[in-house]
């Protein structure tokens, strides 16, 4: 049985947990140039995540324990540049879906998503950035509601290790069905997950590198 959306108030009532995004430390001058390897470009890689990702709105925590994602990489010039397109990205799995204190969520997202650079830091080999174009419907019991806008974000060649962790007003709910009060039109969510990313069929990490010819 599903459970009242009236329900989602008093979970609602609970203090929503700001976010920090860690950052790597900004080079003096900003990458224009970006390269993936291995070459050629553009590079058909597949993402799986490692960890919870949780999508959090005024409280409420919808969390999945399983979420893939495809993608292709490639060069590009300028700050900001996009060098990823997300083709598809999946949330929670048959047999185990994303779940919150009101039961089951369903989140269906509309693509492609971008993954957008905006600065490396050679030390380190991490460029920082975002998830841009975000777009998704999410349901939970009777409320529905469309999440969009972008989530900060880091890549690290080393690991592969795609970090999201979005600051409050980057996302937005664009629309409310049945939600109440809880998760009202323009309501701020926040988006936490990490992912693995691979080239497709094999082991190898893609790598990111900005420079400034």
């Amino acid at each position: 049985m599903k459970k009242p959306i009236r329900k989602l108030a008093v979970v609602a009532g609970g203090a929503s947990a700001a976010l920090a995004l860690a950052i790597s430390p900004a080079t003096a001058v900003p990458s224009t140039v970006w390269t993936v390897t291995p070459a050629p470009s553009p590079i058909a890689a597949s993402a799986t995540n490692t960890g919870n990702i949780v999508l959090s709105v005024n409280g409420i925590a919808m969390t999945c324990t399983q979420s893939t994602a495809s993608a292709s990489l490639f060069n590009a010039t300028g700050n900001p540049a996009t060098v990823a397109s997300i083709s598809a990205i999946a949330f929670g799995a048959s047999g185990s879906p994303c779940t919150s204190v009101l039961g089951n969520v369903t989140t269906v997202a509309t693509t492609p998503w971008t993954i957008v650079a905006q600065d490396y830091n050679a030390s380190t080999g991490i460029t920082s950035g975002y998830v841009g174009n975000v777009d998704a419907k999410v349901t939970v019991g009777a409320c529905v509601f469309r999440v969009t806008g972008k989530a900060s974000g880091t890549y690290q060649n080393s690991t592969g290790k795609l970090t999201v962790n979005s600051v409050a007003g980057e996302l937005t709910v664009v629309s409310s069905t049945s939600c109440g009060a809880a998760v009202p039109v323009g309501a701020k969510p926040l988006f936490k997950g990490a992912y693995l990313v691979k080239k497709t069929g094999t082991t190898t990490i893609p790598k990111i590198v900005g420079s400034n010819p």
